[in-house]
């Protein structure tokens, strides 16, 4: 059942910032995302990334964002292009922590942190390639 109130993803990403409006209006410009559901003046917002969806949160109780030097978890992004997207998060101020990337796995990646140290990488598919000729092993359900 669709929910007007929820994002739709199955998956969500709940990241804790310092400044919730803050974090929203850099995520928009830095790495284009937009916007959905506003909770409060600066508790929780519900942003689109593509056909995902990730939720930002205050701090208070157990939330905090990472510490510095420390990764607790990153996000991963589907783009079309990661150069001009990379640029983009470069001109409104995104630490680029590994510049745009061909991988063997069919994947060209950047990986960016946003001034609350979580990090993010985008990636954009360059080829189909089949997990064995990288050293994976395609495991279906």
């Amino acid at each position: 059942m669709a929910n007007r109130s929820a994002p739709a993803s199955a998956v969500v990403p709940v990241l804790t910032y310092p400044d919730v409006r803050a974090a929203v209006t850099w995520l928009a410009a830095a790495f284009g995302l937009v916007e959905r559901v506003r909770i409060g003046a600066d508790h929780r917002a519900q942003l689109r990334c593509g056909d995902g969806d990730v939720i930002v949160a205050d701090t208070g109780s157990d939330r905090r964002p990472p510490r510095p030097g420390e990764v607790v978890q990153s996000v991963m992004v589907r783009v079309d292009d990661v150069d001009a997207h990379c640029l983009r998060a470069r001109q409104n101020g995104a630490r680029v922590l590994m510049e745009p990337t061909d991988f063997p796995y069919g994947e060209r990646q950047y990986t960016a942190e946003d001034p609350a140290g979580h990090r993010w990488t985008f990636t954009e598919t360059i080829a189909d390639v089949d997990p064995q000729d990288w050293g994976g092993e395609l495991v279906e359900a």
